[in-house]
């Protein structure tokens, strides 16, 4: 083979390498764009499910207080019902305790 056929051949060659590494390279930076708005699609859909179980968790938490406030509420309203009975019992054993000191004050100032 002449001279001026192998310079062209290898000139020819290299052309070729640099297109074999020219696509290698466009296809290496579409991969990793790909990979990167991939990556980006997983934490957006973590970062939509971190949030909605953000939102169930502080739902049932609310609904645990609320149950809870209510038992309070309750046990607040059953207490107090109580002492009001207690006090209506006692009542005619007040309202005579008060008009016997009352009755003694007056004595006291005639």
């Amino acid at each position: 083979m002449a001279r001026p056929e192998v310079l062209d051949r290898i000139k020819e060659a290299e052309r070729e390498a640099d297109e074999i590494v020219a696509e290698a390279e466009a296809d290496r930076d579409e991969r990793i764009s790909e990979a990167r708005e991939r990556a980006d699609d997983i934490r957006e859909q973590a970062r939509a499910e971190a949030d909605e179980m953000e939102e169930e968790r502080l739902a049932e938490a609310r609904a645990g207080i609320e149950e809870e406030r209510e038992s309070i509420l309750e046990a607040g309203r059953t207490e107090r019902a109580e002492l009001e009975a207690q006090a209506r019992e006692r009542e005619p054993e007040v309202v005579a305790e008060v008009l016997d000191r009352f009755k003694e004050a007056v004595h006291a100032q005639t």
